[in-house]
């Protein structure tokens, strides 16, 4: 069966996360915040900041003292018990269907740009997309920090090239006075923004494959999470100084715009380049996070089976290929319906809202002192959210119930 190789650093660490929640967001957030709240936007961003700090904390200090492939369902089991973590598995497992691969289409939006006829359909690059992350996936945590973390570095090479050649001045870093006229609108925008720091519960699945988990893992979610804050407030001073937002269809555009507005038409390449490979980076540590998770249950209730076993570069091998497989028929179904892709994103959003609350709730009652309070305080925020989601919230807990019912029954057969 073996164990994961500790290969990750507390620099390709940070590399993972902040790309991770950079990923497709930096895109289109930007321009949709400050569609719903203009310059309010940069109160937004910090808002959120404070916001989401007790939740990566309490990550931190879950992934600090269980540093385990199982991420959250390893909490579960920790604070509850082994059915319960089988629920939270599944669950997380869920999204495979309807949050990846939207995620890979966007991707693949970009990466159509740079593929030649006959290759540069939208299903092809899906497809292509698919083996590149299986490919990437199966070269181990190192490599796959290592790209990220180079990733990160181009990304941060846009952004600061959009401050230097869009002359950007103390006056466009200034703050707008706060009035309670802009409550409505900055709440509203919260609502959106909050999807940029999903994957931290990913990043979780990671903690057991960190050479020193218990100093890195909670150092690299707080300055992965600093990081892809920071990098989204400059990013929204760039858009706001030169109106790159505005309608539904600009905002997806807003960074290729932009580009097209400072450097010319000549960078459309390197812009589907950077954009490719954001997206690409945040679905990458979800298809290692999503293999990992079944490679995790399979060590514990089969450890026999095929699903335990590790490749020589300590990878779960069939694990990953299972994911690699199960994302190449999701894009090919989603393809061929034709369904709406802001309907597949509701749904995984769902789930991973779920999964923060859940994590939460374990936090509550595995951590003592002041990280209990915190945990506590995260609690209050991620169920005050998922209740926002509405109609959405119902998939989630849907498959919740099914998963837990299903290991009742089991557990209920295993005692007769």
């Amino acid at each position: 069966m073996g164990q994961l190789k500790q290969e990750i650093t507390l620099l390709s660490g940070i590399g993972q996360l902040s790309t991770t929640l950079m990923g497709t967001g930096l895109f289109m957030i930007p321009a949709i915040a400050a569609g719903i709240a203009g310059h309010y936007s940069l109160w937004a961003w910090l808002i959120l900041f404070v916001l989401i700090c007790p939740v990566a904390l309490t990550f931190a200090q879950l992934g600090k003292r269980y540093p385990n492939a199982g991420g959250t369902a390893y909490f579960v089991r920790q604070a509850f018990n082994p059915r319960l973590e089988s629920a939270v598995a599944w669950l997380f497992v869920s999204v495979i269907p309807v949050g990846v691969p939207a995620a890979i289409a966007l991707a693949a939006g970009f990466l159509q740009q740079l593929l030649p006829a006959p290759l540069d359909g939208n299903l092809s690059a899906q497809l292509i997309t698919v083996a590149l992350l299986v490919g990437v996936n199966l070269l181990g945590a190192k490599s796959s920090g290592h790209l990220q973390t180079a990733i990160a570095l181009a990304i941060f090479a846009l952004v600061g090239a959009f401050f230097w050649q869009g002359d950007v001045g103390m006056s466009d870093l200034h703050m707008p006075a706060l009035e309670s006229s802009a409550l409505y609108s900055i709440t509203t925008a919260l609502a959106v923004m909050f999807w940029c720091f999903v994957g931290i519960e990913a990043f979780a699945h990671m903690g057991e494959e960190f050479k020193n988990p218990q100093r890195d893992f909670p150092i690299a979610i707080i300055i992965g999470c600093f990081v892809a804050g920071a990098t989204y407030w400059a990013c929204s001073v760039v858009i706001l100084k030169f109106g790159a937002y505005g309608s539904a269809q600009f905002d997806s555009a807003s960074i290729p715009w932009l580009s097209e507005q400072l450097f010319g038409a000549n960078a459309k390449v390197l812009i589907s380049i950077i954009g490719f490979s954001a997206c690409f980076a945040s679905v990458n540590l979800y298809t290692q996070s999503l293999s990992r998770m079944i490679w995790a249950q399979a060590r514990a209730h089969k450890p026999q089976g095929k699903m335990a076993r590790l490749s020589s570069r300590g990878v779960p091998f069939n694990a990953t290929l299972s994911v690699g497989i199960v994302l190449a028929l999701a894009c090919l179904v989603g393809y061929l319906s034709g369904l709406d892709l802001e309907f597949f994103l509701k749904l995984a959003n769902s789930v991973f809202v779920l999964v923060y609350l859940l994590a939460m709730l374990a936090a509550y009652k595995l951590l003592t002192g002041s990280a209990k309070w915190l945990a506590a305080l995260s609690l209050v925020l991620c169920t005050l959210v998922f209740v926002c989601l509405g109609w959405s919230m119902l998939y989630a807990l849907t498959i919740f119930s099914l998963f837990l019912f299903q290991g009742q029954k089991q557990a209920k057969k295993a005692q007769i």
